[in-house]
């Protein structure tokens, strides 16, 4: 994304969050009347298909061929085991609720990554050799939604994306999924594609080589001039507008602006791994810490597996660099977010778009299992050192509390304020919907 890009996604975010402000009651105020009372969401989103057995949900009386070499450990909370090589975040059971019965019969990866973030099934065919550029007539991300319905700071965007949703095989966004679809553009996420890690990674937060301070305090003023020519037409005050509100996240520089990471502490850069996903789950504590409602981190950035999606050497990798970066990550984000307070108003969910097969395959890996697989929720009013639901013996199927991923965004939705059955209106194509079709998880809050 160039500087010209960015500036104005970054303008137009807040400037029609405003603009939504300003439009007062109707039927956002019913959206409203939710009972949920956290203010923001980090989605860790999974993509590529996490391994429920090998994570939340381990089977240690099933055959080896299904169990596989990972042992379960307890945890905090009596009676509670996860996987041994999340040893951090067993520590941390005492804030979360694992859902063990979470699926849904595809295993697709566009077609579930469309339906898991938005909680409805594509209206145009997506499956694993269909990839669609996004359209206006997709329905939106969770993250989208959140940002029209709930923002309330308008000096920042409403949801951010780390980076936007992407396919692994095309590296393109997903049709739909991760954008605002029928909301309009000025829902759509400020995505932060670059590595958290590099001062550079927002490109477009630093001023050309060629362009000093001082020269860009010039153009401001002379752009300041120009705006005044154009009185109160109100395209003119819409530009000037957006640009005021790109240069409040720009001209703060990398130290201390939106997305600093640098005025950081060491000591805390650390906690979270120096790497891709810590540094980005960081970002993320940093961004809700400032008024950002939605942040999705979509982690599928590794150094020498294929993220998620572990149809071979599974378990290698798993062990080496998914398990240990996901621990080491979210085990301090959840740290930070209490330290400073900030746990029970941030909603934390960690999933993927499905899970894996029981069985294990010839190449030692699990194969995509839209059936059953886990989610992990803490914080913003979650019940904590809980397990919602069961799978059977081998993990293949639900056996109690089955959830659709309807109801886990419904679930996200009531714990952020908002009413999951509120009707809202699609103007684009003159219909009108619930805002989720699915119901809040019982006993969850």
């Amino acid at each position: 994304m160039d500087r010209r890009t960015f500036v104005f996604q970054a303008g137009m975010t807040g400037l029609f969050s405003a603009a939504a402000l300003a439009r007062g009651a109707g039927p956002d105020t019913v959206v409203r009347q939710g009972r949920g009372k956290a203010r923001h969401c980090i989605l860790v989103y999974l993509l590529g298909g996490p391994p429920h057995q090998d994570m939340w949900d381990l089977k240690p009386d099933a055959p080896s061929e299904i169990r596989g070499p990972f042992n379960a450990i307890a945890t905090r909370e009596p009676g509670i085991q996860i996987s041994e090589h999340l040893p951090r975040l067993a520590q941390q059971t005492h804030r979360m609720s694992i859902v063990r019965s979470l699926g849904y019969n595809n295993g697709d990866h566009p077609f579930m990554t469309y339906y898991t973030l938005t909680g409805r099934i594509s209206p145009r065919p997506l499956g694993a050799n269909t990839v669609l550029p996004p359209s206006r007539d997709d329905d939106p991300h969770m993250g989208c939604v959140v940002s029209k319905f709930q923002h309330r700071v308008p000096q920042v965007p409403g949801y951010v994306a780390i980076p936007e949703v992407q396919v692994r095989m095309t590296m393109m966004p997903v049709a739909g999924g991760g954008r605002a679809g029928y909301l309009g553009p000025e829902y759509n996420p400020l995505a932060i594609n670059g590595d958290p890690r590099q001062p550079g990674a927002v490109a477009a937060l630093r001023l050309p080589a060629e362009v000093t301070p001082g020269r860009r305090d010039e153009r401001g003023d002379l752009l300041a001039l120009l705006d005044g020519f154009g009185g109160n037409l109100r395209g003119v005050q819409d530009y000037a507008a957006v640009r005021r509100r790109a240069a409040a996240l720009t001209d703060s520089g990398e130290q201390e602006g939106l997305f600093a990471l640098a005025s950081e502490k060491p000591a805390l850069r650390s906690a979270y791994g120096d790497h891709r996903f810590g540094q980005s789950l960081l970002l993320a504590r940093r961004l809700v810490e400032r008024g950002v409602s939605f942040v999705g981190v979509h982690f599928n950035n590794m150094t020498r597996c294929d993220g998620w999606d572990t149809h071979k050497n599974n378990f290698s990798c798993l062990r080496d660099e998914l398990l240990p970066v996901l621990d080491q990550g979210l085990s301090a984000l959840l740290d930070d977010l209490a330290d400073r307070g900030l746990l029970d108003e941030t909603l934390v969910v960690c999933m993927g778009e499905f899970g894996r097969t029981p069985r294990i395959n010839k190449q030692a890996g699990r194969d995509h299992w839209g059936q059953c697989g886990a989610a992990v929720l803490a914080g913003g009013g979650v019940r904590g050192g809980n397990i919602v639901g069961a799978s059977n013996a081998i993990g293949a199927y639900p056996t109690e509390t089955p959830v659709g991923p309807p109801d886990m965004v419904s679930t996200i939705y009531h714990a952020l304020g908002l009413n999951p059955h509120a009707l809202v209106v699609d103007a684009r194509l003159n219909r009108t919907l619930q805002l989720s079709e699915g119901d809040v998880i019982p006993g969850i809050f």
